[in-house]
């Protein structure tokens, strides 16, 4: 994948699944095409003690990685998930925008 539509930070809203409509930042982009959203896709996860770690024992929520193509970055024009592309500025940069209404995303 030469371009990133989703980078880390970014806002971006769930499209399907049972977190869908939920809006999050992006935490993390995973190699296999999956990323970790803030307060999406929240799993319980039954940890052990470790001693030598200091960690103590129980039941703990994490965020779960999620799929690229279930979520969408968040357009706050349209208040809504929107598809981004490529464009390139008079000046040489290359910028996100959305395809809805060619508003830049960012500058990159």
């Amino acid at each position: 994948m030469a371009t990133k539509k989703i980078r880390q930070g970014d806002d971006v809203i769930v499209l399907t699944g049972r977190d869908k409509g939920k809006r999050g930042t992006v935490l993390r982009i995973l190699s296999e095409g999956k990323a970790l959203v803030d307060n999406v896709n929240v799993v319980k996860k039954h940890e052990r003690p470790n001693p030598n770690k200091g960690q103590t024992g129980g039941i703990i929520e994490k965020e779960a990685p999620i799929h690229l193509s279930n979520i969408a970055l968040y357009n706050p024009n349209r208040k809504r998930g929107d598809r981004s592309g490529m464009k390139t500025l008079e000046d040489g940069r290359k910028v996100r925008v959305f395809r809805s209404d060619d508003e830049v995303v960012d500058l990159a």
